[in-house]
């Protein structure tokens, strides 16, 4: 099953190989477009998983403020989605 990430009318993510944590996919660091994400200085703390930082989605002149996040040193009970990355507010993810 390939996944992908959407976004407008971008795709920011492709991959057969997404990790599922909580209802959301998380996509391998190389499946993922970094010319379209920009680092954000926005965190936030899951009890189990960790400190997660998050991303500003650039694409097609449009911003989409914090739309990604990551963990880039989970927990130990999460290290499976070390520096994946996840999406949510509008970003589509859908089986293709």
């Amino acid at each position: 099953m390939t996944m992908e990430a959407i976004w407008n009318g971008s795709i920011i993510a492709r991959s057969e190989n997404t990790v599922q944590v909580e209802g959301n996919h998380y996509f391998p660091p190389a499946s993922v477009d970094r010319s379209v994400l920009v680092e954000s200085d926005t965190t936030s703390t899951c009890p189990w998983k960790g400190t997660a930082h998050y991303y500003t989605i650039d694409a097609n002149g449009e911003r989409n403020q914090d739309a990604a996040w990551y963990y880039p040193e989970p927990k130990d009970k999460a290290a499976q989605i070390k520096g994946h990355v996840a999406f949510w507010k509008g970003v589509t993810v859908r089986e293709n």
